[in-house]
């Protein structure tokens, strides 16, 4: 159904859930740190996604994350499966299903090792990351900074995030 829809939907635990659009800012913050993530992973094994992918976070997940970075192989042309990076950029409507429901799913996924929220009405990250150990750590970038990642390996700068705004 997906595939055909004139909306694009998100599947959580049974339902089906329409998506709306997002603002000029949500979009433009978005395809900056996909525009940053695409020239960081360059040559690599890594690929960057910006909106239009579906992430399987769970057996009855389904999101369609803001930006997505995966590096390990995937055959399924629709679903990536193994993502190492997600990012949502939150909006008013979203940002406790941000912080909540998609973290607790997002977390899950094998191969993640970090997820970051991005505040849209001020210079504000968010980083949750796995450690060498594998336990989740938070953090949070404000104003200026720098937000590091994982994979590729580089990072954010606040500046280039907010860049245009």
């Amino acid at each position: 159904m997906e595939e055909t829809a004139t909306v694009r939907h998100e599947y959580v635990g049974g339902m089906i859930y329409a998506m709306v659009g997002a603002t000029k800012r949500h979009n433009q913050i978005g395809l900056n740190i996909a525009s940053r993530l695409l020239g960081a992973a360059r040559g690599g094994p890594c690929r960057v996604y910006a909106s239009d992918v579906k992430l399987r976070a769970s057996d009855d997940a389904i999101y369609y994350p803001d930006v997505m970075v995966a590096c390990e192989p995937e055959d399924d042309p629709l679903v990536e499966h193994k993502p190492c990076l997600v990012v949502e950029v939150a909006s008013p409507s979203t940002e406790s299903i941000d912080r909540r429901e998609k973290m607790l799913a997002y977390r899950k996924t094998p191969t993640l090792q970090a997820y970051l929220i991005i505040a849209q009405d001020e210079r504000r990250v968010e980083r949750h990351w796995r450690d060498e150990s594998g336990e989740w750590r938070q953090g949070e970038a404000v104003g200026e900074g720098f937000v590091p990642i994982p994979y590729p390996e580089s990072g954010l700068p606040l500046a280039e995030i907010y860049e245009g705004l």
